[in-house]
């Protein structure tokens, strides 16, 4: 089976944990410190992506998918209401 991730990938993230734990990782435009582990890993795996080592495309966020069902249902209620309507 091959590697999902690269040993470049793995290097990066361990070092953004190491940064993590010393206190001095920061995210983003804001420069906050990242205090979460899973930040720390998207940051190093982020970093790696960017400097083209082989990594997985980053999956889909939960709240967008969840918000895009939403919107379906919503859809189909307006739709069904629509057609009853012009029913009776």
């Amino acid at each position: 089976m091959a590697r999902k991730y690269s040993k470049k990938a793995s290097a990066d993230v361990e070092r953004a944990m190491k940064k993590r734990k010393a206190g001095t990782l920061k995210s983003g435009r804001s420069g906050r410190k990242v205090k979460s582990r899973k930040q720390a890993i998207a940051i190093g795996l982020s970093e790696a992506r960017r400097e083209g080592a082989k990594v997985p495309k980053k999956a889909a966020s939960r709240s967008s998918s969840k918000k895009s069902a939403a919107k379906t249902r919503k859809s189909a209620k307006k739709s069904a209401k629509k057609r009853a309507s012009k029913r009776s």
